[in-house]
């Protein structure tokens, strides 16, 4: 067991309480929300979580509880600040030591006959980066799969080491459904994609069978250095990925900035590019609209579309 620096602290600090008290319980006072028996927010907090904000608290709900326990899978990638897609139905814990895989409440308990390693965050327990992403590989689709790999190859501070560790620990895996999946991810993962955004814009691309684009190129003149986040260069095109976090929506003065400085910056682009293309999460996760985003853009068609694959992009069923 290794010691991991640091694990992604509680959105709302869960309040412990005895649900079996004859009076105090939050239950009985207006105002808390139940994460789970024995475990209360305020509901003013809870109200304003997203989605992986409110998986993540759950989470540390059963860790206040069963301090023991060692996470897995999307309850891990929640801890240590990997992807997460919607918010996963269930909260994952590993025990190698029981004959079989088992289910309790909102709770699943994995076993596996290869094992996981573990780091301790403080009094916190996780299946370490590596082991979790292969884990969500396989299990995930297979975009979102490619995502959380190319997270946690970016997040380490030596990329080609990391990619290393995962295939190591991929090739001595006990081959398990899911399998060829996983390889997929870890073979087309890379270090520089920036965003989940980016990581399934790219797995679209590939599958609507159009022309790999190069990854976060560089761009000077007018005394800017500007990078893309996809070019293609033949046909002088450049594609952006808008995540609209970039624009800081509690201070309107530091939105109406940034989105000046992004418009001059695109303008930049436009002087030294044919075109340049911009879509959000609806087009990647809509991959015809994508498609005709950059069918129009002059992207060209460089191999066969494999329709199965589009056909299941943004569907999980492992989150609401």
């Amino acid at each position: 067991m290794s010691v991991t620096a640091f694990l992604v602290p509680s959105p709302v600090p869960p309040e412990i309480a005895d649900d079996d008290a004859p009076v105090g319980r939050p239950r009985d006072r207006p105002g808390y929300h139940r994460v789970r028996r024995g475990v209360y927010a305020p509901q003013h907090e809870w109200d304003r979580l997203a989605a992986r904000e409110r998986y993540l608290t759950r989470v540390h709900a059963l860790a206040a509880i069963r301090p023991n326990t060692v996470f897995c899978m999307e309850s891990a990638a929640a801890l240590l600040g990997l992807p997460l897609f919607g918010e996963p139905r269930r909260i994952h814990a590993f025990a190698p030591g029981l004959r079989r895989s088992t289910s309790f409440g909102d709770v699943t308990v994995h076993t596996s006959a290869t094992a996981r390693r573990v780091d301790a965050g403080g009094t916190i327990a996780v299946v370490d980066a590596a082991d979790t992403s292969i884990d969500l590989a396989h299990v995930l689709p297979p975009a979102f799969g490619l995502a959380v790999m190319d997270a946690a190859i970016a997040a380490h501070p030596a990329a080609s080491t990391m990619r290393d560790e995962l295939q190591h620990r991929l090739e001595t895996r006990v081959p398990a459904h899911g399998r060829r999946r996983a390889e997929w991810a870890l073979g087309f993962a890379v270090a520089n994609s920036e965003s989940v955004g980016e990581s399934v814009s790219r797995a679209v691309i590939s599958w609507l069978g159009l022309e790999a684009p190069e990854l976060q190129c560089v761009f000077r003149s007018e005394g800017a250095r500007d990078r893309t986040d996809f070019l293609w260069r033949r046909a002088s095109v450049a594609g952006e990925f808008d995540g609209w976090d970039k624009y800081p929506t509690h201070d309107p003065r530091a939105a109406r900035a940034a989105f000046i400085a992004e418009k001059r910056r695109e303008d930049r682009l436009r002087r030294q590019l044919r075109a340049v293309v911009r879509w959000e999460w609806r087009d990647a996760l809509h991959p015809h609209r994508l498609e005709r985003l950059l069918a129009q853009a002059g992207v060209p068609r460089t191999d066969r579309r494999r329709p199965s694959l589009l056909a299941d992009v943004g569907r999980n069923p492992r989150s609401t």
